[in-house]
């Protein structure tokens, strides 16, 4: 029984530190990076004013996913996310990754996506934790992939289950586990479409250390992203 333990805790633990790995041509060259990084930035138009709420549809080849935006909570993500869209760097974005969790309640893993051409990257941002926030890792969220704390740029996940080990837990020993990841939206339509994405065969070669095994054989393409009218209140009692 212990030695079952340790080893789910291990897989626990590997899966969770690999959840929001930033994978792109970008990151394996550093200086190249950082150059194609500033070309962009300096070209970009200037990011628009933060809503409270924004929504956003991400027309794919498989569907449309409509999601919700909590720029009143997580302006600095919400605002980030929103450049791209504004810019229309989002479209062609593909989704790339399905991670699958083996363990608890089932589909558990996330989808990632993002822009794979790091001369269409804006500057990181810093980094929101859900301690600051309050927007949770849940079943729908999305949240942004990154490095170390404040190298997140475009890529980011939708989440399949709830993944409370993506929050930030100050009380915990390693400081990244302590910072946790930056929730900033959620799925309000279209989670079967994310079911169906994340659903696609995986290449047993394409991705390295922890996410080999992890990356669709066949990339789905985000065609356009583009804000939509928010949903209206629904009428008081």
């Amino acid at each position: 029984m212990t030695v079952r333990f340790a080893s789910l805790a291990g897989r626990v633990a590997l899966g969770l530190a690999a959840a929001h790995l930033v994978l792109s041509p970008a990151n394996a060259a550093p200086a190249r990076k950082i150059a194609t990084r500033a070309a962009a930035a300096k070209a970009a138009p200037a990011p628009a004013p933060v809503p409270d709420v924004a929504t956003v549809a991400l027309v794919t080849s498989e569907g449309t996913i409509v999601v919700e935006l909590d720029g009143k909570h997580a302006p600095i993500s919400v605002g980030n996310f929103l450049h791209y869209v504004d810019s229309k760097r989002y479209d062609g974005m593909t989704f790339y990754r399905a991670m699958h969790l083996e363990w608890g309640q089932q589909p558990n893993g996330l989808l990632q996506g993002g822009i794979r051409d790091g001369a269409k990257l804006f500057k990181p941002v810093a980094h929101e934790p859900t301690s600051q926030t309050g927007i949770l890792h849940k079943a729908g969220t999305l949240s942004l992939a990154r490095l170390a704390p404040g190298t997140a740029t475009a890529d980011f996940s939708i989440l399949l289950s709830d993944m409370p080990g993506l929050d930030a837990d100050p009380a915990n020993a390693d400081p990244d586990r302590q910072l946790g990841y930056a929730a900033f939206g959620h799925v309000v339509s279209g989670m079967d479409v994310v079911r169906k994405i994340w659903d696609m065969p995986i290449s047993p070669t394409l991705g390295e250390g922890p996410m080999r095994g992890q990356m669709l054989a066949q990339p789905v393409k985000v065609l356009t992203a583009r804000r939509v009218a928010n949903p209206a209140p629904p009428p008081a009692p």
